[in-house]
């Protein structure tokens, strides 16, 4: 005879539910309603940036992350991961059929702001976020399509392409193309489509490691000096 649920367990179960429900529901809806207070990087200091990188060093991809980091260094310098000449500071990125390589410049609960490209070329699916993600083209273009559009959204070098929060498109890098990408809004709840690749599909458990580590190490940090 199979056991039976208890009700008193179930009814714990659904009151503890309900209880942190309550509790973190509020929370989260005044930390919606003041998220850009948690903010460090402007719209205009970033866009202006990624320009003025494409025009100093416009033929030249390492160069231009080169001058993008040594100024965001100089500006939020306790916020910024300044290795980018580091080689373990890079690691592969798949997610949503796009693979491309990935650099973290910045990574907190609200912001995240990266090194992102391929010099061969992806294409894939743009995920459905809960922030919105800005990509800076450097080198290259960026390619999007939206269902029912006939014709590509076409960013090339020095443009900005804005995917707004819960927005999906479909998208292509073709080879060449890197990009400052930078997104803000609630950023833990991106990482399940940026590991579920590397879960279900590649398998690659050391990129997956890096990934964690790096990331988690960026965040931790930030928490640290009390930025969320």
């Amino acid at each position: 005879m199979a056991p039976s649920t208890s009700p008193t367990g179930l009814a714990r179960l659904l009151t503890i539910v309900g209880v942190l429900i309550g509790i973190f529901t509020p929370i989260v809806y005044l930390m919606e309603r003041n998220l850009s207070r948690f903010y460090i990087f402007e719209l205009d200091e970033l866009a202006d940036l990624a320009g003025r990188s494409v025009k100093a060093h416009g033929n030249d991809t390492a160069r231009m992350i080169e001058y993008i980091v040594t100024e965001l260094r100089e500006n939020h310098p306790s916020h910024v991961n300044p290795k980018w000449n580091v080689e373990e500071e890079w690691f592969f990125n798949n997610a949503g059929g796009a693979m491309g390589s990935m650099y973290i410049i910045h990574s907190s609960i609200t912001e995240y702001l990266i090194i992102f490209g391929s010099a061969v070329g992806t294409e894939g699916h743009s995920g459905r976020h809960t922030a919105d993600d800005y990509f800076h083209i450097l080198s290259g273009e960026q390619w999007a399509h939206q269902p029912g559009h006939f014709q590509p959204e076409v960013y090339p070098a020095g443009s900005v392409h804005h995917m707004h929060r819960g927005v999906v498109k479909q998208y292509k890098m073709p080879e060449g193309c890197f990009a400052l990408e930078y997104a803000r809004g609630w950023i833990p709840p991106m990482l399940f489509f940026g590991f579920a690749d590397g879960v279900f599909s590649t398998l690659d458990i050391q990129t997956l490691y890096r990934t964690v580590v790096i990331t988690g190490r960026e965040t931790i940090n930030n928490l640290l000096i009390g930025k969320i």
